[in-house]
C-alpha cells in the first residue's frame, strides 16, 4: 500500500534517488494514478452474458415506445443498530463519531422499484423474502401502469422464477421479466438507488426498534419522489462487452505470469 513519502523512501533506499513526497503526489495527479483507492470486481459466467447485457441496456437506452421500464430488487437483513451513546456530529476541524458498540433490535427486508424513465420509486418493508412476498410486491410495483406494456428488469434469484411467479405472468402477457447475467447486478439500476439510500439514510443511522427503521425508510422514498429524477445511462452493450473483454485479457495475462 504505497503512500507519497513512503515511495519517496523507497526510491530513496533503493535507488539513490532524491525527490520530496510533494513532486510524488504531483507525478500521481499529473497520470491520474490512485495507489490509496482499491476495488473489486467479478467476471460473470454466465454463458448468456452477452445477450443479457444488450437486452437490459437495449431497455434502458431505447426502451419500446409508450411502455414503462422497472427495476426491481430486494435490499435483505437491513439491520436496526442502536447506538449505545448518541452521535457525535461533524464539527469544525473534528469529523463525525459513533460509538463502536450497538445493540441489534432486528431486521427488515426493502423491495424496491425504479421507475427507469422517471425515478420514483416504490418501496415496501416486508418481514421475510420468498416468492410470495415477491409477487405480493411485483402486484403492487405494476399496479400504476395497468393498461401499459411494463419490462420489469430483475437479478436471478430463485423467488424470482417461482411456479406461482411463472404463473402470473402467463396470466399478464404485457409483462416480461428481463434478467441481468449470473453475478451481474450492478447492471440493474435499482441496485445504485439502494446504493444511495444506504448512504443517506441508513448506514448512520440510529434506530431503537425495527419500526422506527421501516419509517426512515418510507420517509426517506416520499422525499426522494418529491423531486425524483431518472439516472443517466450513458454506457452501451458494446462498450461494457469491451471492457469486459479487456479485464479478461488482462486477468489472462496475470495468471499466465504467476504460472511461470
Amino acid at each position: 500500500h504505497w503512500s507519497t513519502r513512503a515511495l519517496m523512501r523507497h526510491l530513496k533506499r533503493t535507488e539513490g534517488i532524491s525527490v520530496s513526497w510533494h513532486y510524488i503526489a504531483r507525478v500521481w495527479r499529473e497520470e491520474k494514478l490512485q495507489p490509496h483507492r482499491s476495488g473489486t470486481f467479478k467476471i460473470s459466467k454466465d454463458p448468456a452474458f452477452a445477450e443479457k447485457v444488450a437486452d437490459v441496456v437495449g431497455l434502458y437506452l431505447a426502451p419500446p415506445g409508450g411502455a414503462v421500464v422497472l427495476s426491481i430488487d430486494e435490499k435483505t437483513q437491513i439491520q436496526a443498530l442502536d447506538r449505545t451513546q448518541p452521535v457525535l456530529p461533524v464539527a469544525f476541524a473534528a469529523t463525525e463519531k459513533r460509538t463502536h458498540d450497538y445493540v441489534r433490535h432486528g431486521t427488515t427486508n426493502l423491495f424496491a422499484a425504479f421507475n427507469v424513465g422517471t425515478g420514483e420509486v416504490i418501496g415496501e418493508c416486508k418481514p421475510n423474502r420468498n416468492g410470495q412476498s415477491f409477487l405480493a410486491f411485483v402486484k403492487k410495483a405494476v399496479k400504476p401502469h395497468a393498461g401499459k406494456e411494463i419490462h420489469i428488469v430483475l437479478d436471478n434469484l430463485s423467488t424470482h422464477t417461482t411456479p406461482e411467479v411463472r404463473e402470473w405472468l402467463a396470466k399478464n402477457p404485457h409483462i416480461t421479466f428481463h434478467f441481468t447475467p449470473v453475478g451481474s447486478s450492478w447492471i440493474n439500476q435499482v441496485e445504485t438507488w439502494f446504493g444511495i439510500i444506504t448512504r443517506q439514510s441508513i448506514r448512520r443511522g440510529t434506530f431503537s426498534s425495527v419500526n422506527v427503521l421501516i419509517t426512515q425508510i418510507r420517509d426517506y422514498i416520499d422525499n426522494w419522489n418529491t423531486d425524483a429524477k431518472p439516472f443517466t445511462w450513458t454506457a452501451t452493450a458494446d462498450e461494457i462487452l469491451a471492457k469486459v473483454r479487456l479485464v479478461q485479457t488482462n486477468i489472462k495475462k496475470l495468471v499466465d505470469n504467476n504460472a511461470k
